[in-house]
């Protein structure tokens, strides 16, 4: 049987869902486990994570909504992702971490070997944190790293943390689609971030909707897309004080761009088949 998913939203679950939860797991018949914003007890959530362990089947893990609520919570997690080998998305959107959870977190996340995507927004991080998460983006000729990265909503990290992630995002060698959205930028930092997206031969997404930029940091995207080769092809700028026209000619910029990827792409399946292998897709692109 193939595997399926098993999706559940603000229920409080009893033992017996649990169980079936976990041998489900077990039996490696998930795919997908969403719990996002559920109640149960610490030892069922303990139950959870030593199925997620032996879990073969699973690729994408959803508890956002702050299932894990605890530093005890985030230790059994970590345990579990020491030992899973499968994890390729990982959602703790809205989950009280702050930088001692991910402290625990670290060597389970960076050692992981397949995951490629991480939701750590509204997760009360700081500067610590995004030390630790640069250590998940590898400049080039390391270890493969993330993919899909979302920090939205960490107002606590400082300049001095953005800074270190942009240097990050500069060097990775695999970082496709960066979500920082509802976090207090302003345009310096915004600055440093265009910096890193023109250095960046990789990063494709870019989300900076709400995070207080002006003109003048869409004046300087403008003039990165407009003169400079960049892999960039989607830059998300609403709710900022940016006027309308700015945004239509970045994203008219950015169309351009990928029209023609998508002509250099139409040539090269004309062309004979090689040994290709099939390209990853960003979890944005195909969850509902």
């Amino acid at each position: 049987m193939l595997p399926g998913s098993i999706q559940i939203t603000g229920e409080t679950l009893s033992g017996a869902e649990v169980k079936d939860i976990c041998d489900s797991l077990k039996e490696n018949t998930v795919r997908l486990l969403s719990v996002r914003g559920c109640q149960f007890t610490d030892r069922d959530f303990g139950r959870v994570c030593r199925g997620v362990a032996e879990s073969h089947s699973l690729a994408q893990l959803n508890l956002n909504l702050g299932v894990v609520s605890s530093i005890t919570r985030t230790k059994q997690l970590a345990d579990a992702l020491k030992t899973n080998r499968s994890i390729q998305t990982l959602f703790l959107h809205g989950s009280p971490l702050l930088d001692e959870g991910l402290v625990v977190l670290n060597t389970a996340l960076s050692t992981h070997p397949s995951l490629v995507s991480l939701d750590l927004g509204d997760c009360m991080l700081g500067d610590e944190a995004v030390r630790l998460i640069c250590g998940m983006l590898p400049p080039d000729g390391a270890k493969s790293g993330l993919r899909e990265l979302t920090l939205s909503a960490n107002p606590a990290i400082t300049t001095k943390g953005w800074a270190r992630l942009a240097v990050a995002v500069a060097h990775s060698s695999q970082l496709r689609v960066l979500n920082l959205d509802y976090n207090p930028l302003g345009d310096q930092i915004a600055g440093m971030l265009a910096v890193a997206v023109a250095s960046s031969r990789t990063l494709e997404v870019l989300d900076l909707e709400g995070t207080g930029l002006t003109n003048q940091s869409a004046q300087i995207f403008l003039d990165m897309v407009e003169n400079y080769p960049t892999s960039l092809r989607v830059l998300v700028l609403a709710e900022n004080d940016i006027s309308p026209e700015l945004q239509q000619q970045i994203s008219d910029l950015l169309s351009e761009g990928e029209e023609e990827e998508d002509k250099e792409a139409e040539a090269r399946a004309d062309a004979p088949l090689g040994c290709e292998k099939i390209a990853w897709i960003p979890h944005s692109k195909y969850s509902a």
